[in-house]
């Protein structure tokens, strides 16, 4: 017998222990020989991760894909693993080596270092796993990869050396994104654009030899607004430190302002006086003439957009900082540095890495914190006067407002007019205070410098035709279909992969460099040694970004570059279940490697599954403190309650899953209905009868619920074969929760409690063989309650036939249009009686005559057979057919006939008209307010997107409402 409450708690852990002792999860469990194969890789979490709710949706969402697969008879294999995660696993250890008081990284040295992290690696990669377990993920365990395994590390190594021999991957000084905390390059991907305070400086650049020019602005007609004579150039910057490496100053070519000056040469003001550098003013389309004074400073080494114009412009790039951030203290002395920068102005010929070797930053600053560093330069051009000036009225002067930064040093005690002789108005520099959106490492924190480094790269240009023609030929279709054009777009305009890395945890680049410096490239140190002619060689420090090897994912898993058994079988794999965030880290580039190096697209579908923010609409963060711990679901309400929440909310194209504890009670909900159904039916005697088919069932209501099951199953099979998870979760819900549980075993009710045994008998088996059907197509969503029921339901019947999961799944055995209409009908009927006595208010215990107007034959029959039905559960005194419907009465259409309630004497018409209106009124006041506020162009544009869709989402409700509320008024109004 059934217990009388579901305990997740007991039951998962137990049914999971069930599964992996009968090894279901294994690749082609319970598949017949030479059944189709269907394969999925996990995305690897970190190694040292634990589950969130990305996790969660992620892998529920392969989980409902591989257990339906195999329920369809599929070899299946979801292939599971964990990713070194680089520079995360490497802080994870650094962060617990410093708490712990032990030697750091770097008086370990790095094999120590390295086996310590191996340890970190082996104690925390059964978290993660185990977590997923909890979740109900049915992996092939026993084939868990990492990407830093001797097989997976092979495959690397052979990658990357095929890359390099083919010329693709190369050594380069190039800018990149560098941390200054963890002193190493990082990927987009793990920079975070955070808008914080910031504030623009306007400073002048002296023109070289006092020179002066002609300055004019005029406005949009022509007219001269303003003419005066300057012996300077003004540029603004929010990053003053960095004007000691500009090697230019660039105003657009159409920029008629500073045509006198172009080609002239300007002076850095900062730096020892009698040795400023000069700079050319040159011309690139780079510059909007509209913004600021127009003129921008290139600072090549340390600005992304600026590198490009120093390329194009061979423009020389000074690098200002060491690995931590701090201006660089090594080299000759400023004055001899300085005179090799002005070498270049006067002509001389240097490569990007002789140019790299300058350091050009003044002694004085040296060595300094580049924050610490900004603060000086700040001050040394202000008290010079070489800060652009206004009057103090002027609106952007930051200090007049009390916005300066606290550690300016200048305040207002220092600051003296342009010209000596200058009367009126005092005269500040001029200081704006503005949004600016800054760099930030996701894990570090600290503010990230571009960086002009020696870095490895891959000629990603190279691999990128093939994998935008696979998409755009269908060889692989990306879900949602807009996902293609942020693919396409990224592609299209493809930039060098950097996947060198300055850590030590990871797959260390396999190129060793002879005295001489030049390189080669091999498998193994001993291989190098023999290319080399048996040099004594060292090996670089570098390891490769973590992406290069998850790029190998879908084949490496699978044994490449060895030709095993499982490559042949599962790649390509089916299906990629994964977040937009990384269609370009991650997608893009299996798609590349996977065509380049096994011939074929990695897989035929990608699907993207939505971010997962909270109720509210926010995105989850630690510091708003609304992050949802997805164990902590579990613990409260189960795995498949918080599963089917999940999936139930997937809705393909649409960005965000709201996901909150009211979402996973309500699959918890569900799942009681559910047990409480099967506790029903065992308690009236319903027993799995072996051999049983529903379609030699003779009863209305058996043929009905068998029809109605079929036609379940195929709204789910056809909406898991397009990836739409909330249409297969709706499609089980509705008709588990409805159909059957409100309809079916009310209607069998009066069967169960009959005389009829034969009735009984059949209508006995066919709840049995429903609920089995049930357990069946709901078990890819939940799959613990279903297996236990599947199970605990033989206790009273014909035992279960092995596991569910390795059960089929189930296909249509009855098709009765006639038993589904009649049953369908009565349903609609009922439900149609229902709604009309709630929008009236009618009292619960109230019984009603129910009019019959119009009644055909057919539905004359209906009428008689199901009267008890109708009169139990309409809440009716009697049904009655006539000629023309009551005065007083609420009418309903159901079929041909209309269907009469008189309510004239049950409800009060006035008092029930009067508080419809109130509602109305209540209702139209939200909606104006709501309105107002969408139509608001500040509001939409400036407010959160998840508020904005919050009070779209509000007025929708509030609508919807008022229609039926103005429905009920209507039927008054008639009854009136």
């Amino acid at each position: 017998m059934l217990d009388k409450t579901y305990d997740a708690a007991s039951v998962e852990p137990r049914i999971y222990e069930t599964w992996e002792k009968a090894e279901a999860f294994k690749a082609g469990a319970g598949a017949e020989s030479g059944a189709p194969a269907f394969s999925i890789v996990i995305p690897p979490p970190n190694v040292t991760g634990s589950l969130h709710m990305g996790h969660a949706l992620n892998n529920t969402l392969q989980d409902i894909l591989v257990r339906w697969k195999r329920m369809q008879g599929f070899d299946v294999l979801w292939q599971p693993g964990t990713d070194h995660a680089g520079i995360a696993t490497q802080m994870v250890v650094e962060r617990e080596l410093m708490e712990t008081q032990q030697p750091g990284r770097r008086d370990m040295g790095r094999e120590a270092f390295v086996e310590r992290v191996w340890e970190q690696k082996r104690k925390s990669e059964g978290t993660i796993l185990g977590q997923l377990k909890r979740l109900g993920a049915s992996c092939d365990w026993s084939r868990t990869e990492f990407t830093m395994s001797p097989n997976l590390s092979a495959a690397v190594l052979k990658v990357f050396v095929d890359l390099y021999n083919e010329g693709l991957i190369y050594r380069s000084k190039r800018l990149v994104n560098w941390d200054p905390k963890f002193e190493t390059a990082i990927s987009d991907l793990e920079v975070e654009n955070i808008e914080t305070d910031g504030h623009m400086w306007h400073f002048k650049y002296p023109l070289a030899g006092g020179e002066t020019y002609e300055y004019v602005e005029k406005d949009e007609d022509g007219n001269v607004t303003l003419r005066e004579t300057r012996d300077y150039i003004s540029i603004a910057t929010t990053r003053p430190e960095t004007m000691l490496g500009d090697g230019a100053v660039a105003v657009h070519p159409r920029d008629e302002r500073y045509k006198p000056i172009l080609g002239k040469l300007c002076e850095i003001p900062v730096g020892p006086k009698e040795h400023r550098r000069l700079i050319p003013i040159i011309t690139d389309d780079y510059p909007d003439p509209d913004f600021g004074s127009g003129a921008v400073k290139i600072t090549g080494a340390h600005d992304f957009n600026d590198y490009g114009v120093a390329l194009r412009n061979k423009i020389p790039m000074y690098r200002l900082m060491d690995t931590k951030g701090a201006m660089r203290a090594d080299g000759a002395p400023y004055v001899e540095e300085a005179a090799k920068a002005q070498a270049i102005i006067d002509g001389a010929e240097m490569t990007i890495n002789e140019v790299d070797l300058i350091n050009i930053v003044p002694d004085e600053l040296r060595g300094l914190d580049r924050f610490e560093a900004r603060k000086r330069v700040i001050e040394q051009i202000t008290t010079e006067g070489l800060a652009v000036a206004v009057s103090a009225e002027h609106p952007d002067v930051a200090w007049m407002k009390g916005q300066a930064p606290d550690w300016h040093p200048l305040g207002r005690a220092v600051v003296r007019p342009l010209e000596e002789d200058q009367t009126g108005p005092e005269r500040l520099p001029l200081v704006e205070s503005k949004k600016i959106m800054q760099p930030f490492g996701d894990r570090s924190k600290v503010v990230i410098e571009p960086m002009l480094t020696d870095q490895w790269f891959v000629d990603a240009k190279k691999l990128t035709e093939p994998a935008l023609q696979a998409v755009r030929n269908g060889e692989t279709k990306l879900i949602p279909g807009n996902a293609d054009k942020i693919y396409n777009n990224w592609l299209e305009d493809i930039q060098p992969w950097c996947i060198s890395r300055q850590l030590w945890w990871g797959h260390q680049i396999p190129v060793w460099y002879d005295e001489d410096g030049k390189e080669y490239c091999a498998q193994t140190e001993e291989q190098a040694v023999a290319l080399s002619g048996g040099k004594a060689l060292t090996r670089d420090e570098d390891v490769l970004d973590t992406w290069f090897s998850s790029a190998l994912w879908p084949f490496s898993t699978l044994g490449w570059p060895h030709k095993t058994p499982e490559l042949e079988r599962y790649y390509k794999t089916d299906v990629l279940v994964t977040g937009l965030d990384i269609i370009f880290f991650w997608v893009a580039r299996m798609m590349m490697q996977g065509i380049h190096f096994m011939g074929e697209v990695p897989f035929h579908t990608v699907y993207f599954n939505s971010i997962v923010v909270d109720g509210k609409g926010k995105k989850m963060s630690k510091s708003t403190g609304n992050v949802i711990d997805p164990l902590d679901l579990i613990d409260r309400f189960g795995a498949d309650a918080t599963r089917f929440a999940l999936a139930s909310q997937e809705v393909q194209a649409r960005r965000m899953l709201r996901m909150s504890d009211q979402a996973a009670e309500g699959g918890q909900r569900f799942a009681t209905k559910l047990w409480n159904a099967a506790r029903f039916a065992e308690m009236n005697g319903c027993a799995r009868v072996e051999g049983f088919d529903p379609a030699a069932t003779k009863h209305t209501l058996n043929r009905w619920i068998a029809t109605e099951m079929g036609r379940c199953t195929a709204e789910v099979t056809a909406a898991l074969e397009d990836y739409r998870f909330n249409d297969a979760a709706g499609a089980v819900y509705r008709f588990t929760w409805n159909t059957f549980c409100d309809w079916f075993l009310e209607l069998a009710k009066p069967i169960f409690n009959g005389d009829d045994e034969t009735a009984k008998s059949e209508t006995r088996a066919t709840t049995a063989w429903a609920i089995d059907e049930i357990l069946k197509v709901l078990h890819p969503f939940m799959p613990f309650l279903t297996e236990e029921l599947w199970e605990r339901l033989g206790d009273e019947g014909a035992s279960a036939d092995g596991l569910i999961m390795l059960t089929g799944w189930p296909a249509a055995r009855v098709s009765d249009e006639a038993a589904a209409d009649e049953i369908n009908w009565l349903v609609k009927l009922i439900s149609e009686i229902r709604s009309v006595r709630a929008e009236m208010n009618v009292p619960a215990g109230a019984k009603v005559a129910i009019v019959i107007n119009g009644a055909n034959d057919q539905t004359k029959s209906r009428l008689q057979t199901h009267e008890s039905a109708i009169l139990r559960l309409a809440r009716a005194d009697s049904v009655q057919l006539a000629d023309a419907a009551p005065s007083g009465s609420a009418q309903i259409i159901v079929g041909e006939t209309t269907v009469c309630l008189p309510l004239a004497g049950v409800i009060d018409l006035g008092a029930e008209k009067a508080r419809l209106e109130k509602e109305v009124g209540k209702l139209d006041g939200e909606i104006s307010k709501i309105e107002k506020k969408l139509s608001n162009p500040k509001f939409v544009e400036k407010a959160p997107e998840e508020v904005v869709n919050g009070e779209r989402e509000k007025i929708a409700e509030s609508r919807e409402k008022r229609a039926k509320v103005q429905v009920a008024l209507s039927r008054l109004a008639e009854i009136g």
